[in-house]
């Protein structure tokens, strides 16, 4: 991404990412009026979980912003892994929470306690989804302009918050007008499981960047295409892979004529890189030029014989 790039879409980036925050904040405060009031166990799980959708809106706000610094001194490929970090820190909130609310309604469900004035949980609730859903419409536009990854993780992440709500939303409506005591702490029970699944799935994703996991199949097979289509390049081993943040990034040692200068190989690599950025403008490459045939058996991840490595295979 080029300076005058960066400057046009991290401010939008960050926008984006404080109006995560503030709506964060008064579904945070409407939500904690509302479990005061009603008692609700669904209720109280749904705003445990708007307090951990501020938590990861200011998480998010805090990548946005780390993301616009350049690389530095101490840290040559960037601060990526910050986002991985706090995301472990979200991780174990969650579950601290999950288990908190599964604790509470599985009592409530032998209590004789009921909810109290659901018409006033259900508009909060209500209230709760319209404002995500103008939420969700404004991190969608800057998405499109920006391709924000970490606004497009943020954007669905509270998608799954228009679920919650409407939970509790039936929660309520079930007990109050239907007179099913159980429907709240059941409901209650379902949101702990919800939140302990995304906690699984956080904690996933973060130890996949702190270990380094390569890329998917297709996204690897995609970027051996683009430089397979690359005059002048007679093939790839020893192809790497990771993702730090928003960033991802691509090495490999790519084989050409043995005859070329040192400026005309030179020249093919510039090639094969511009190309390569021009297809995926968020990967940083690093290529290690080799001449055709070369193998280097000092490298484990290198098979110790000559068979060519050539695009479609495993490298």
């Amino acid at each position: 991404m080029t300076s005058d790039e960066r400057r046009r879409v991290i401010p939008l980036a960050i926008r984006a990412a404080l109006a995560s925050v503030a709506v964060a904040v008064f579904l945070l405060v409407l939500k904690g009026y509302a479990a005061w009031a009603t008692g609700s166990i669904a209720m109280l799980g749904s705003l445990a979980d708007t307090g951990l959708d501020l938590l990861a809106s200011l998480v998010t706000l805090y990548g946005v912003k780390l993301a616009a610094e350049p690389a530095d001194h101490d840290h040559r490929f960037g601060h990526g892994k910050a986002e991985a970090l706090a995301a472990l820190f979200q991780v174990a909130l969650i579950t601290a929470s999950a288990v908190g609310i599964g604790w509470r309604a599985v009592r409530a469900l032998g209590a004789e306690t009921r909810p109290q004035d659901a018409e006033f949980g259900i508009g909060v609730s209500i209230a709760a989804i319209a404002a995500t859903g103008l939420l969700l419409w404004y991190q969608r536009q800057v998405i499109r302009r920006t391709g924000s990854v970490a606004i497009l993780a943020d954007n669905v992440h509270y998608q799954s918050d228009i679920l919650l709500n409407g939970a509790v939303i039936a929660a309520l409506a079930l007990d109050q007008f239907l007179g099913w005591r159980w429907a709240d702490p059941v409901f209650g029970i379902a949101i702990a499981l919800w939140l302990a699944w995304g906690a699984i799935r956080a904690s996933s994703n973060a130890v996949d960047q702190l270990m380094d996991k390569e890329w998917p199949e297709a996204q690897r097979a995609a970027f051996l295409d683009v430089a397979a289509r690359q005059p002048g390049l007679r093939g790839i081993h020893d192809f790497r892979t990771r993702r730090s943040g928003s960033l991802d990034f691509a090495q490999f040692h790519m084989e050409v004529s043995r005859q070329l200068t040192v400026h005309d190989a030179h020249e093919i690599v510039e090639d094969v890189e511009a190309a390569l950025k021009r297809a995926f403008p968020k990967v940083e490459v690093l290529i290690h030029l080799d001449p055709e045939g070369h193998v280097d058996t000092d490298n484990p991840l290198v098979e110790a014989d000559v068979t060519p490595h050539w695009f479609g295979k495993r490298i």
